[in-house]
């Protein structure tokens, strides 16, 4: 006997409709036709298979039913049952079971059609579904037409050795157009032929990374991409499918994607490497613990949505299927212990010229398309943030508005924020004045909805919860809430998600704020649980904090007791600035040191990736926060507890810079900065000087320009040096440690040199620096206005450019202590600096050269030099008298 079917199963539940349609049909027939069913039934199953005589000879219509499912299973069994019918003469009972079937189960005998054969079908199913999106809950568009490529840059955007003179300025991986030959490299081999099994698109919110994915889909299936690779590919949006309660198998899952219930499934699965699954917002993924934390192995094994997906994302289920997973861009250090050898390519949203095209295919009226984007052309912050498709629809969706009334949009929003509040602000405006206050209740509501989602990690939302806050059928409802109908077996569940994730979260940030002043705490807890919830670097509730930040700002919340006719409390400002002072004792991005103990590593490069997880980014996630408030005050007063600015690891972006500079222009007196084994160059678009002007880097020029460091493009770290010259700027330490740092970036530094008002200490520490790059910056520390008191360099290896900064020693006018600590002197480095230092113009008062091995000949010129300049101070084990390892110290040379 069969082990029976779990009821609340998918298999469960086909069973127990199959049986219900066998018996309604077989309770339709007379007892001789009956008879004649139990006959005629004995020989007419697939490949000769029928259920022996002895269990039919006397069995009625309840047990016949409950035989054929049993035996057959689902869908086979009604098959069976319908030809039967037809051999015994109730060809109308046929015909009714027939249509009841269709009606409850959907088409019948697919499972009979060959994988090959299935193929076709699939493809027509997925090009039939997915050749229209839904534009953010508005109207139904044609993918073809509203999809605007994306600018994707592959992983090793920057090169892992790059010679660093001027002749061979580093050249980027470039970033380029997803268009299908874009999308047909992702999973392209290398040059030993091995192709990836998994690719990670990563990117931030609303940059369209599940837009993508959905275009790879449909490009498949229009026979674009993958051909001869790929048989059939599955969307999987993680998700939804975490929410949904009970368990599925791998099976469940792929049989919901198909068109009809008899899919083929397992002789799909039998060629798992022909297979090619995009999981969807992989980021949501929960670390499982427990039994819950061994993956599923098993297609057919019905576990819960957390452990299928977990299975695929580490290859212990289907291991030679292709994946395609999107992530947020702060999560992939997360999922790098889950992820099976992964390549990564990150998207970066609309170039210039795809922001103009998005433009005139959202408005499909020329002349306004051509009005609304000259407008966001000239405010160049505005046409900076439009890098975002997310970002660049809300734009345009206000624009519209505004043009529609006649209006113009007046308004300069500078971050992320202002650009969501924006959009509130025309909600509520465009509203009627005898409606305005229950459009304002309802986004209250709305406010409290995406709350108590985020802080559970929920993003469905049943027809309940919304009837529960009165937002049922409301117009905040249609405006930012989608309608989702999940298949199911008896009948469709309807949920609602917001038509973007992050303008959940955005809500929720914006809840806090719409808190009445002395009404009790709702359920979800005051902004206190928001920021010891987000504790931990990179967590679900990071761009929640940033949102917050962004609408703490004076003029924001004015703008929030404007529209809603509220007023907003000052407490939860407090509490935000006592959270950032607070990051500062025990702050995990202070990072360590590099002293002699760590000198190990000088010969090493620096990380591409971090190992370890996100830690060492989190400092950058806290300047983030800061920057999207936009006021100076409130950012030097939360600085004030965090003297040292320390960020480790980081792959700067544009957006990065931007950030960085900001909180620098803001930084109290006293403030250090150091960047370690940081990137600092960012990858170039192909071919297109326009694009990116402000997100990305341009480092690449022709070669006729590279001949003189005066030709060299501005670096990627030039607007945070043009900051440090700011007047305001106190900024007083920068430290570079363990980087690669080209000549574009020394040029830069050396300029910022000459003028930085408050800069007294730079180190070098470790990095790669190039002859040229040394002189440069020996150039700006020589300028008669530059201020810098203290430089420490620790190189690499002995270096030819290290004479020119022993050199401007005859001309610099404040530097007062140099630290060689763990160079490589050479005996004549030695003797040009022993000269140096006996040069009138010099003012050096200290010298340390901890660590480093001289000759017998080096130290008697140093001891020469102190007998001369009694006031100097070289610092050197030998010299001070107490060596603490001769041997190493000094050396012949």
């Amino acid at each position: 006997m069969d082990e029976p079917e779990d009821p609340g199963s998918s298999t469960g539940l086909r069973l127990a409709v199959a049986r219900e349609l066998l018996l309604a049909a077989l309770e339709e027939l007379s007892q001789e036709q009956l008879k004649r069913f139990r006959h005629k039934l004995r020989d007419v199953g697939p490949d000769r298979r029928s259920i022996p005589w002895g269990r039919l000879e006397r069995a009625d219509a309840v047990d016949l039913a409950e035989q054929l499912a049993q035996f057959y299973g689902p869908e086979p069994a009604l098959e069976v049952a319908r030809k039967t019918l037809k051999k015994a003469d109730a060809r109308d009972v046929a015909a009714q079971l027939k249509e009841q079937r269709l009606r409850r189960l959907g088409p019948g005998p697919a499972a009979l059609l060959s994988v090959s054969e299935y193929k076709k079908k699939y493809r027509e199913h997925v090009l039939q579904l997915h050749a229209r999106v839904k534009e953010r809950n508005a109207r139904s568009v044609k993918i073809t037409k509203r999809f605007t490529k994306l600018l994707i840059a592959p992983e090793s955007a920057a090169p892992e050795e790059e010679a660093l003179g001027p002749a061979e300025e580093p050249e980027p991986g470039r970033a380029r157009r997803s268009d299908t030959h874009t999308f047909n490299r992702l999973f392209r081999g290398d040059e030993d032929g091995r192709r990836p099994l998994t690719v990670v698109l990563q990117g931030p919110a609303g940059i369209g990374k599940t837009m993508a994915a959905k275009k790879i889909l449909y490009d498949w299936a229009a026979g674009k991409l993958y051909q001869g690779q790929v048989d059939f590919a599955f969307f999987m949006p993680c998700g939804e499918l975490l929410e949904r309660p009970g368990t599925r198998s791998l099976a469940d899952l792929i049989l919901d994607q198909c068109p009809d219930r008899g899919a083929p499934v397992p002789q799909m699965l039998a060629q798992p490497q022909r297979l090619l699954f995009i999981l969807d917002g992989a980021d949501e993924l929960p670390a499982l613990e427990g039994p819950e934390a061994a993956p599923c192995t098993d297609p057919f094994e019905a576990a819960s949505g957390a452990r299928v997906l977990g299975g695929l994302l580490s290859k212990a289920l289907l291991p030679t299927a292709l994946l395609l997973v999107t992530t947020r861009a702060a999560s992939p250090g997360r999922l790098q212990g889950r992820l099976c050898s992964p390549q990564c390519a990150e998207v970066r949203g609309f170039s210039d010229k795809d922001k103009k095209k998005y433009f005139y295919k959202f408005f499909q009226d020329e002349r306004r398309a051509e009005r609304a984007y000259r407008f966001v052309k000239e405010n160049e912050t505005l046409f900076a943030l439009c890098f975002v498709p997310f970002v660049c629809w809300i734009v345009c969706t206000v624009l519209r508005q505004q043009l529609e009334l006649g209006r113009d949009l007046s308004r300069t929003s500078k971050t992320t924020t202002s650009v969501y509040l924006l959009f509130i602000a025309s909600v509520l405006s465009s509203a009627p004045v005898a409606d305005g206050p229950r459009v304002q209740g309802d986004l209250r509501n709305l406010c409290r909805l995406a709350r108590e989602g985020v802080l559970g990690r929920r993003a469905q939302f049943a027809e309940k919860q919304l009837e529960q806050l009165e937002l049922r059928g409301s117009k905040v409802q249609t405006l930012f809430l989608s309608k989702k109908e999940l298949p199911g077996v008896l009948e469709t569940e309807v949920t609602y998600q917001f038509i973007d994730q992050s303008f959940q979260e955005f809500l929720a940030a914006l809840s806090y704020l719409l808190e009445d002043e002395g009404v009790p705490r709702t359920a979800a807890g005051g902004v206190g649980t928001l920021l010891r919830g987000d504790a931990q670097p990179h967590s679900h509730l990071v761009l929640t904090t940033r949102f917050l930040f962004g609408l703490l700002s004076a003029e924001r919340m004015r703008d929030i007791e404007r529209h809603f006719g509220c007023v907003v409390s000052e407490r939860v400002k407090q509490e935000a600035l006592r959270w950032v002072q607070g990051q500062g004792q025990g702050c995990p991005g202070v990072a360590p040191e590099v002293t002699e103990e760590t000198k190990g590593l000088e010969d090493t490069e620096e990380p591409e990736e971090e190992e370890e997880g996100e830690e060492p980014n989190y400092p950058l996630e806290l300047l983030y926060c800061l920057y999207e408030t936009q006021e100076d005050a409130f950012v030097r007063q939360a600085l004030c507890r965090l003297p040292e600015l320390a960020l480790q690891g980081v792959r700067f972006c544009r957006m990065d810079v931007a950030v960085l500079s900001y909180c620098v222009r803001c930084c109290p007196a006293g403030q250090a900065l150091r960047l370690i084994s940081c990137r600092l160059v960012a990858a170039q678009e192909k071919k297109k000087k326009s694009l990116g002007k402000r997100l990305q880097a341009s480092l690449g020029g022709s070669s006729s320009s590279r001949g003189t460091t005066k030709q060299l493009p501005a670096s990627l770290l030039h607007p945070l040096f043009q900051t440090m010259t700011d007047p305001l700027c106190h900024l007083t330490s920068l430290t570079l440690s363990h980087c690669k740092v080209p000549d574009a970036v020394c040029r830069d530094l050396s300029e910022a040199l000459r003028a930085a008002p408050a800069l007294t200490e730079l180190g070098l520490l470790h990095n790669r620096l190039s002859e040229a790059g040394l002189r440069m910056l020996s150039e700006g520390l020589a300028w008669p206005q530059c201020r810098v008191q203290t430089v420490r360099v620790q190189l690499p290896s002995s270096q030819q450019g290290l004479q020119y900064l022993v050199g401007m020693l005859r001309q610099s006018p404040a530097l007062t202590t140099l630290d060689l600590s763990g160079c490589q002197l050479p005996a004549p480095m030695v003797t040009y600096l022993c000269a140096v230092l006996q040069h009138q113009g010099c003012g050096l008062q200290t010298l340390r050269l901890t660590s480093v091995e001289l000759s017998e000949q080096s130290l008697q010129e140093l001891q020469a030099v102190k007998r001369a300049k009694p006031d100097l101070v070289i610092a050197h084990p030998v010299l001070d008298g107490h060596p603490e390892s001769p041997k190493e110290l000094v050396s012949t040379f």
